[in-house]
């Protein structure tokens, strides 16, 4: 049975815990794909290595496979990294399009800094952390007004009443989606106009937003069968590539080399991309499960049912990000969390101010699922508009027309079919542990993807490279 844990929306009892755990965003988008490439010196391993000293092959340059080479590397093991894109960090990247404000496309948070092993490594790369509150919210509803104390406790209790309906659902004999077990637990054609909107809110700003995946999509036993860090959750102002940059230092990696087949045998392994061919004695596949799912890489032989049966069953979610940019901040400064209540239309629910960090009149809008789905197909005036209706909607028609903006389509993008992995209906999280597992002692797996406990985060990829590493090293 799934982990009966009921999400508590944080903040003053109505802020949206939904996007606050999101962890692994991306981008396609019209910055191109090229970033930094390699940086300084390995550092700590694992345990001694248990291997001779052949070459492994890692494909993926994100923060799973950067982990694993690292320990590798650290304990005597030769390594060679393979990455499709021009750049290393995978579904972790640092825009530099705007100069004075570094803007993360994809991961953007460390959740839960207390004992997480990011903070640590934010704190050997030197990196300054700032904190963002749920607490520092406000909230507009469809007309643009702004709730006050009734509003807020009217969004808590659709709240309550939507994770009663799960939690009871959690308990029945079969699985359904999360859409269907809320609909089915509060009578929905029983409920009024204005009840039906709050319930939708919540749905996409607490559940959609934070799982990646649509509320049609995601298994109720299982969608947040997943474990938390304490503490408050930090961005890293001057940009995450700190951490991909400091995982990278004095590896090789071979970038621009997109891999199209991974065959082995007793002989060892080896790794065809769109450039040529590496050989080894094993190989550590990090892509994200979206690529898996789409069937670009060809595996000889074949992968083991069990394998395959994960890689299809699990669900690739998309949550976009739309940052624009103004020329002056029309908002509230102090708030960091911006949150609308839609009337029909496309569910723009959840805004971030990045003024108060950054000192940039700069917002960011989430698009989670099917929204998400859109943007991955809309150009981008299509996004600006449909984004700035919302805008002008809860500060006013004279909101100004933004400067510039990025636009991130991570399930458009070939190399990343979506920003993170959910638990989708009919998927169970041990099969996160059989796409984990070692096959014939040669191919090996990691990405958040395969961690049952730490999936859709940067901590979940690291600690997957860390496990699949320690494999390796052993010879499982």
């Amino acid at each position: 049975m799934a982990v009966d844990r009921r999400q508590v929306l944080a903040g003053a009892g109505w802020a949206a815990a939904g996007v606050g755990a999101m962890s692994l965003t991306g981008c396609t988008s019209p910055l191109g794909g090229d970033g930094p490439s390699a940086a300084p010196t390995p550092s700590r391993g694992g345990a001694t290595a248990s291997v001779p000293a052949n070459d492994v092959l890692v494909v993926g340059a994100g923060v799973a496979g950067l982990t694993a080479a690292r320990d590798l590397a650290a304990a005597g093991v030769p390594v060679q990294v393979i990455e499709g894109r021009n750049r290393i960090g995978g579904r972790l990247w640092t825009s530099d399009a705007w100069p004075d404000v570094p803007i993360d496309l994809g991961a953007s948070w460390i959740h839960g800094t207390t004992g997480n092993p990011i903070t640590r490594l934010a704190k050997e790369a030197g990196a300054t952390l700032a904190t963002t509150s749920y607490d520092s919210a406000v909230a507009f509803d469809a007309s643009g007004r702004q709730l006050g104390r009734a509003g807020e406790a009217a969004i808590a209790r659709a709240s309550d009443e939507v994770f009663d309906a799960l939690a009871l659902a959690q308990d029945a004999d079969a699985d359904q989606s999360v859409r269907s077990a809320i609909r089915r637990g509060l009578g929905w054609a029983e409920l009024g106009t204005d009840q039906q909107r709050l319930v939708d809110f919540v749905t996409v700003g607490s559940i959609e937003s934070e799982y990646a995946g649509s509320a049609e999509e995601l298994s109720t036993y299982w969608f947040d069968s997943i474990k938390e860090f304490p503490g408050p959750d930090a961005i890293l102002p001057a940009g995450y590539s700190a951490i991909s940059d400091l995982l990278a230092a004095g590896l090789p990696i071979a970038t621009g080399q997109v891999v199209t087949d991974i065959s082995w045998d007793d002989a060892g392994v080896q790794v065809t991309t769109s450039m040529g061919r590496f050989s080894g004695s094993r190989v550590l596949v990090t892509v994200p499960l979206g690529v898996l799912q789409s069937e670009a890489i060809r595996f000889t032989p074949g992968l083991p049912a069990r394998t395959r049966e994960a890689i299809q069953a699990l669900g690739s979610g998309v949550l976009n990000k739309v940052f624009l940019r103004f020329d002056e901040v029309f908002w509230d400064a102090d708030v960091d969390w911006i949150e609308f209540i839609p009337d029909g239309g496309e569910p723009w629910v959840e805004w971030v101010s990045f003024a108060r960090p950054t000192g940039r009149p700069v917002l960011l809008a989430f698009a989670a699922a099917n929204l998400g789905r859109r943007v991955d197909t809309w150009t981008d005036a299509q996004v600006v508009s449909s984004a700035m209706t919302v805008v002008r909607t809860m500060y006013g028609r004279d909101v100004p027309d933004p400067i510039t903006w990025q636009i991130t389509r991570w399930g458009a993008d070939p190399l990343a079919g979506g920003s993170y992995s959910f638990n989708a209906l009919g998927s169970h999280p041990r099969m996160r542990e059989a796409l984990a597992t070692p096959i014939d002692g040669r191919l090996y797996f990691a990405g958040e993807a395969t961690e049952r406990d730490w999936f859709s985060t940067v901590h979940g990829a690291y600690l997957s490279g860390q496990r699949a590493a320690r494999e390796i090293l052993r010879g499982a």
